[in-house]
């Protein structure tokens, strides 16, 4: 594999709202800098629900964005779902929690699934946008920098899959904001999920 795109973005403000957002993000050429808070130079405005050590790089797959381009009927670009990186050659679907990307010495791996949001669907200029991207079950990856380098487009990128029970990204976002069965949660706490998914399942634990 290797990454067909880097991808940073400024605050800007979006159409019709009185905030703004880095979600506008567009290719880069020459290297770029990662490290644990993520892509150093690009925007991230509401720290709440975005950014943070275990979502620091969104990526999305070229094939996930090429079905995007058909469903859609209009070029995806990358950047145009507010990524990071487009890893090349590379299926959303197939991606679970724990599995790593490596690139030099930057070494990210798989925390979570993209839940889309009321921003999203404005970039998009679809209200209904959201319902759609979930519907559609090939959400952007976000992960946690377990090393920190530097990268280009065109960097070589090294796949290493997890090697524990799969938690994958159709999955993770099929349920989303739902109470998980025993056998469920446990699966998905053995693996290396994102720090406030893992909180909520513990509380639902010990409930």
């Amino acid at each position: 594999m290797k990454i067909l795109a880097v991808c940073i973005g400024s605050a800007e403000r979006l159409p019709g709202k009185s905030y703004k957002t880095g979600i506008y993000k567009h290719p880069i050429t020459g290297s770029v800098l990662v490290d644990a808070e993520g892509v150093v130079g690009d925007a991230i405005c509401n720290r709440k629900h975005h950014g943070g050590v275990d979502q620091a790089v969104y990526l999305e797959g070229s094939l996930t964005l090429d079905w995007w381009s058909k469903e859609l009927g209009r070029p995806i670009v990358p950047g145009t779902f507010g990524e990071n990186l487009v890893i090349d050659g590379l299926d959303n679907r197939t991606v679970s929690v724990g599995d790593r990307f490596i690139a030099g010495d930057l070494v990210l791996e798989v925390t979570s699934a993209r839940i889309p949001c009321a921003t999203f669907a404005a970039r998009m200029g679809d209200p209904r946008f959201a319902k759609r991207y979930a519907r559609a079950a090939r959400p952007g990856i976000y992960c946690r920098v377990l090393h920190g380098g530097a990268i280009t487009a065109r960097s070589t990128v090294d796949y290493q899959p997890y090697d524990g029970e799969k938690v994958t990204m159709p999955e993770m976002i099929a349920t989303f904001g739902k109470t998980l069965a025993a056998q469920d949660r446990n699966r998905y706490l053995a693996a290396p999920i994102h720090y406030k998914l893992r909180n909520i399942l513990e509380v639902q634990a010990g409930a």
